[in-house]
C-alpha cells in the first residue's frame, strides 16, 4: 500500500489499528444480536440494541471535536480501545437484555472516540491532495475489520443443541481482547509532515466556529446525509443479517461469510477508488455508487437464495464502498478553518444518529410487515442520497470542493500548481 510522504508509516499504522478495533466491533455486533436472540429478544428488541450502540456517541461526538481540534488527536486512541473492549467484554457477561443495550451503547462510544481522533489525524497530516487517497487508505482498515470480524463471530457462534448464548458470550470475548491487541501499533501516530512529534494543533484559532456554521457551509450537509445513509446500510445489514438467516434457515457460520463477502467488496472499492475518480469524478461516482447500493439493498429482500444473496451483497459492499471516505474528504475540505475536527465530529454525529434512527425505525418495520422491510427502507434512503449527491453536477462551479471533475488550480502563495486530482480542489492550506 503506498502511503503519502513524509511519515510514511504513520498511516499503515493507524491502518492497522483501525483494522484491529473494527474488526473487534464487527464481530462484536452480530454476537450481540445472537446473544440478545438466546436471551429472547425478538426483531424490535434487536433494534433497540443497535440504535442503543449509537445513543451515547450521539451526545459525545461535538465536545470530542471541539478538544480534537485543539489539541492532539492521538490520546482519544488508547481511551477509544479501552471502552470497545470493555463494552464488549461485559456484553458477554450480561444476563438481560437492558445490560446488553447498556454496554453496547459503551462499545459505540469507544468507537466513536477512536474514529473522531483517527479521522483528524489523517485530516491534519495529509496535504489537500492527498485526502482522497488517505481517507480511501484509513477506510480500508475499517473494511478489513469488517471483512475479518463476521466471520469470526460465525465461526465461533454456533446455534446447536442450545449453545447459542454462550458461543455468543465466547465471540464477544475474542472481540474484547481482538480490540485489545490494537494498542500495539499505535505508536508515533500523530506526527508532523517534518517528522517530528505533534502537539496541540498550533494553527487553529483561539475563536470557536458555531455548530450553525459548520452546517451551512455549503458541502457539509450532503456530506453528513450520504455518510448517514451509507453508514445506516451497513449497519442495518450487520445486525439484520443474522435475524434474516434464521428466518430463512442460513446458518451462522454462512451468515458471517456473507458479511465479510461484502466487505471484501468494499475494500476492492476502496483499492480501486483513485482511478475511479479520475474517471467519473468526486460527485458522479458518489450519485452512481449511492443509486447503484439503493437497488441492490432493495434486492436483499426478495426471498433469494443464499448465492444470490452472496451476489447481492457484494455489488452492494463494492457501492457502498465509495460513500464514506469521499463524505471525509467533502467535509473536510468543506469546512472553515480551524473547525475540522469539529465538522468531522458533526459528521460522525450524523453517523450516530441514523444508527439510532435507522435500527429503531428497521425493527419497527420488521415488527409489522417482516425483516425484509428494513432493507426497502435503506433503498430509499439510500435513494434520496443519490438526488442529494448528484446536485453538484447542476451548475456548481468547478472549484466547489464537491464539484464534478477536478480541475487544475494554482496556488501562487504556496508557489507551486496542484495537479489534477479529486483533492486538489481543497481549501488550499498547506498541509499540518
Amino acid at each position: 500500500m503506498k502511503i503519502s510522504k513524509p511519515g510514511r508509516g504513520w498511516l499503515l499504522r493507524l491502518v492497522i489499528a483501525f483494522s484491529f478495533t473494527q474488526g473487534a466491533v464487527s464481530m462484536a455486533r452480530p454476537a450481540v444480536s445472537y446473544r440478545a436472540l438466546a436471551l429472547g429478544a425478538d426483531a424490535r428488541a434487536i433494534g433497540v440494541i443497535a440504535g442503543i450502540y449509537a445513543l451515547l456517541p450521539l451526545f459525545a461526538a461535538v465536545p470530542l471535536g471541539r478538544r480534537t481540534d485543539h489539541g492532539r488527536c492521538a490520546p482519544l486512541l488508547p481511551i477509544g480501545v479501552a471502552l470497545i473492549a470493555t463494552g464488549c467484554a461485559f456484553s458477554g457477561t450480561a444476563g438481560s437484555l437492558p445490560a446488553m443495550a447498556a454496554w453496547s451503547g459503551v462499545m459505540g462510544l469507544g468507537h466513536l472516540s477512536f474514529v473522531i481522533g483517527a479521522q483528524s489525524i489523517v485530516a491534519r497530516q495529509s496535504a489537500p491532495e492527498d485526502q482522497d487517497r488517505n481517507f480511501g487508505h484509513f477506510t480500508i482498515g475499517a473494511s478489513l475489520g469488517q471483512l475479518i470480524g463476521p466471520i469470526a463471530a460465525g465461526l465461533v457462534v454456533s446455534e446447536h443443541d442450545g449453545a447459542m448464548g454462550r458461543t455468543s458470550a465466547a465471540a464477544l470475548f475474542v472481540a474484547a481482547a481482538l480490540a485489545a491487541f490494537s494498542v500495539t501499533s499505535l505508536w508515533r501516530i500523530e506526527r508532523r509532515p517534518d517528522g517530528t512529534a505533534a502537539g496541540p494543533a498550533e494553527e487553529a484559532p483561539a475563536r470557536k466556529v458555531s455548530v450553525r456554521s459548520i452546517l451551512t457551509t455549503r458541502g457539509v450537509a450532503s456530506g453528513m446525509f450520504i455518510s448517514l445513509a451509507v453508514l445506516s446500510a451497513t449497519d442495518i445489514l450487520t445486525a439484520y443479517l443474522p435475524v434474516v438467516g434464521e428466518q430463512r434457515g442460513i446458518s451462522p457460520a454462512v451468515v458471517g461469510v456473507l458479511l465479510s463477502l461484502r466487505a471484501a467488496a468494499t475494500v476492492a472499492c476502496r483499492l480501486a477508488m483513485t482511478p475511479m475518480i479520475r474517471l467519473m469524478g468526486r460527485t458522479a461516482l458518489m450519485a452512481v455508487s449511492c443509486l447503484g447500493a439503493a437497488l441492490l439493498c432493495a434486492g436483499i429482500a426478495l426471498p433469494v437464495p443464499a448465492w444470490a444473496l452472496g451476489v447481492l451483497l457484494a455489488g452492494l459492499g463494492f457501492c457502498l464502498g465509495v460513500g464514506q471516505p469521499l463524505s471525509m474528504t467533502t467535509v473536510v475540505q468543506a469546512a472553515p478553518e480551524g473547525a475540522r475536527s469539529t465538522a468531522l465530529a458533526l459528521r460522525l454525529t450524523g453517523n450516530r444518529l441514523g444508527q439510532v434512527a435507522a435500527p429503531a425505525s428497521a425493527g419497527l418495520l420488521a415488527g409489522l410487515a417482516g425483516t425484509a422491510a428494513p432493507f426497502v427502507m435503506l433503498g430509499g434512503l439510500l435513494l434520496i442520497s443519490a438526488a442529494i449527491a448528484v446536485r453538484p453536477l447542476r451548475g456548481r462551479p468547478a472549484a466547489d470542493p464537491v464539484g464534478d471533475r477536478p480541475v487544475p488550480e494554482k496556488r501562487p502563495a504556496e508557489g507551486r500548481t496542484e495537479e489534477s486530482s479529486s483533492a486538489s480542489r481543497g481549501t488550499g492550506r498547506p498541509p499540518r
